[in-house]
């Protein structure tokens, strides 16, 4: 595939995984995307996962046609794209590595080797001539480890970016971005919101025509749409208006208030009211929903004197991630002595920003007419 005259896709699809670093649901797959530049030297822009060593050396082979590389840029050494560095080395042996210092302690720790005679140390603002082509190696630090350097070529104008503007899914399936893109950005990259700032700061100051990111597709139309989500996910802003109800049900009880709350919610017109059973749900989608919207309401039992696993795992989740600047309202169940509210605000006082409502609805076993007024009134806080 050509990204530009010059750049060339040698990536590859993966339909076999089910879970994408161990825990995200990957229905549609994923891409481990790789480029070759073809100038007066060639460069070859990261490996991929190890799976798909032979596939994506016979890519490669394909794109040279007779040549030989003369280096392998290592932007980001996370094994789904660095585990066939040592492939790649020994079949090229004429070829030079270029990485950041950190990445070359990782090649070390995972290969035994750092390559010493064939390596290239760059960082802020190195350059490598490739011919016509000059690329500038941009650090971007704990985006989202701490070894990740970007690389921009001046001559096409193409950024590329790391695991920065990915997605999940193969690029032989056709999806949004916007969702998968965020459930991945939130779920991988979502704590480093400040960094991800920064390297947007310095993207800024280059004229990018192209994005060639590590997962999902080349970016090269209406580049202001995927920086705008980029810089409103990294600033913790919120995307959308609209209310996520995240809740766990033991015997049906509290999942009948949160659908009691959404069909109020709905009858008052509040926009994108989004409900998520998290003992069923997908995790992560239901995490890049709570950063989605403005509103979140957290709906659970007292349980073993604390929360029930699914409501604290889905809290450690956002946390995690710097969950801030949004609404939260709160719907507690217990029989004989309710205290999910508090633990759960405990949980959330490392998050900054966050409004609770005024009206936190309190079941005891089964809905009354107390906590159905309770629901009233938190719907119309939500509702304001």
């Amino acid at each position: 595939m050509f990204v530009t005259e010059d750049i060339r896709y040698i990536g590859v699809n993966d339909h076999d995984v089910d879970l994408f670093e161990g825990q995200y649901t990957v229905e549609n797959g994923m891409s481990y995307n790789s480029y070759v530049i073809l100038d007066e030297k060639v460069a070859v822009m990261d490996t991929v996962d190890a799976h798909f060593g032979v596939e994506w050396l016979q890519n490669l082979e394909t794109e040279l046609n007779g040549r030989r590389p003369d280096y392998l840029v290592v932007q980001h050494m996370e094994p789904d794209h660095s585990a066939n560095i040592a492939v790649f080395m020994e079949t090229y042996p004429e070829a030079q590595i270029v990485s950041s210092a950190k990445a070359f302690v990782m090649m070390q720790q995972f290969f035994g080797t750092d390559f010493p005679e064939r390596k290239v140390v760059v960082g802020e603002g190195s350059t490598l001539k490739l011919g016509r082509h000059t690329l500038t190696f941009v650090t971007a630090p704990m985006v989202h480890w701490p070894e990740v350097i970007v690389t921009y070529d001046s001559t096409d104008k193409v950024l590329f970016s790391a695991d920065g503007f990915g997605k999940f899914g193969a690029l032989d399936v056709e999806e949004d971005w916007a969702d998968e893109a965020r459930r991945y950005y939130i779920g991988i990259v979502g704590k480093y919101g400040a960094q991800v700032q920064a390297l947007l700061k310095k993207a800024a100051a280059l004229d990018i025509a192209i994005i060639c990111p590590l997962h999902g597709p080349v970016l090269n139309e209406n580049l202001g749409y995927y920086l705008d989500k980029y810089n409103t996910w990294s600033s913790y802003a919120v995307e959308d208006e609209g209310v996520v109800i995240a809740y766990t049900s033991i015997y049906g009880h509290t999942k009948e208030a949160v659908e009691e709350l959404a069909e109020k919610l709905n009858q008052r017109g509040c926009p994108n009211v989004v409900v998520a059973d998290l003992a069923r749900c997908d995790m992560a989608e239901a995490v890049a929903d709570a950063f989605r919207y403005s509103k979140l309401v957290l709906a659970t039992t007292t349980y073993n004197a604390t929360i029930f696993p699914h409501m604290q795992n889905f809290i450690d989740h956002l946390t995690a991630r710097n969950y801030q600047g949004r609404t939260v309202g709160m719907i507690e169940n217990g029989a004989w002595a309710p205290m999910a509210a508090k633990v759960m605000k405990k949980m959330l006082e490392t998050s900054k920003n966050l409004t609770y409502t005024d009206t936190t609805v309190t079941v005891k076993c089964a809905l009354n007419d107390a906590s159905r007024a309770q629901i009233d009134a938190l719907a119309d806080e939500l509702c304001k």
